[in-house]
């Protein structure tokens, strides 16, 4: 007898396909922030049911990106300066939480292929970093971070310093594509990183981060407007 499931694995699939690219939409600014749209309108669009796209709509309001107008749908979250230094300062406490975690467990016993996804992923970012293709860098940034974090075996960490990393991406997004040549402008230290972490040299991996952190605050702040 068929279990019956097939209809809401089906779904489930549909739900994320929406949520994933949703998501892009507003990482790369296509979504604007303070855009306003209905589960209607994104239905339409995709062409598909009005349900999977709610449960979409709001798996993004759950992670920070949108927010739910009563009776009206959602909006693009508007991040301000205030909310993007936050983050950035979120986003040291968490990492400095991965990094403790590997200091106090180890990485000896990790497959090498692991830290050989994680490298290709650091080459990836990289190079979109030294060649100013935003797209591609915020992808391949946010996958880096993904595999790195995982490494610590925390599903925990791994999925908030995403949420954050996401977050102080879409701040930052609009104020970088103000410039005409993002050539060698944004962090692309992330080599250097992973060969630390594959290192065990933690200390090496907190500076690393650390220069990171600096240098995109001080980039972003520069760029952005003090209102904002």
């Amino acid at each position: 007898m068929p279990l019956g499931g097939g209809e809401r694995v089906r779904r489930s699939s549909l739900r994320q396909q929406i949520a994933d690219a949703l998501r892009e939409e507003v990482l790369t600014g296509r979504l604007q922030a303070g855009r306003h749209f209905t589960v209607k309108e994104i239905a339409d669009s995709y062409g598909v049911s009005a349900t999977p796209v709610r449960e979409a709509l709001v798996d993004l309001a759950a992670q920070g990106l949108l927010e739910v107008e009563q009776h009206r749908g959602f909006q693009v979250r508007r991040l301000t300066q205030a909310d993007f230094r936050s983050l950035t300062e979120a986003r040291v406490f968490v990492v400095e939480a991965l990094f403790r975690d590997l200091a106090e467990h180890g990485i000896g016993d990790l497959p090498k292929d692991a830290i050989a996804s994680v490298r290709r992923r650091a080459e990836a970012a990289a190079r979109a970093a030294r060649a100013g293709v935003l797209d591609v860098l915020i992808g391949c940034d946010l996958r880096f971070w993904r595999e790195l974090s995982a490494i610590g075996g925390n599903p925990h960490i791994c999925e908030f310093l995403d949420r954050v990393r996401t977050q102080t991406w879409i701040y930052a997004v609009p104020h970088l594509r103000a410039l005409q040549d993002l050539s060698g402008v944004c962090w692309a230290g992330h080599v250097a990183l992973v060969e630390a972490v594959a290192d065990r040299d933690i200390e090496t991996a907190r500076e690393l981060t650390t220069g990171y952190n600096e240098h995109t605050r001080a980039l972003v702040e520069k760029l952005a407007p003090a209102r904002s």
